[in-house]
């Protein structure tokens, strides 16, 4: 029998760790990607936690908001409010 993870545990995990992506917070708490995007929504429309976008180094130019790949640069992560 396995436990599924609750709201509680994605906000206690974030105030642990501060910051982490979806795909992470999957990870720790062994429960499916699609379902941690549901929490972390609800997280979002409580006021509880937000979303932010991060902007990986790996360009080059330095342009990456605007070239046709700059999505590939891009990462959302968590974090309490």
């Amino acid at each position: 029998m396995s436990l599924m993870a609750t709201l509680i545990d994605v906000r206690d995990l974030l105030a642990l760790s501060g910051r982490m992506d979806a795909q992470r917070i999957s990870e720790q708490l062994a429960t499916p990607l699609p379902l941690v995007n549901a929490m972390l929504s609800r997280l979002e429309a409580m006021g509880k936690a937000e979303r932010q976008e991060e902007w990986l180094s790996a360009c080059l130019s330095g342009s990456c908001r605007h070239c046709p790949e700059g999505k590939a640069c891009r990462k959302e992560v968590w974090q309490l409010r």
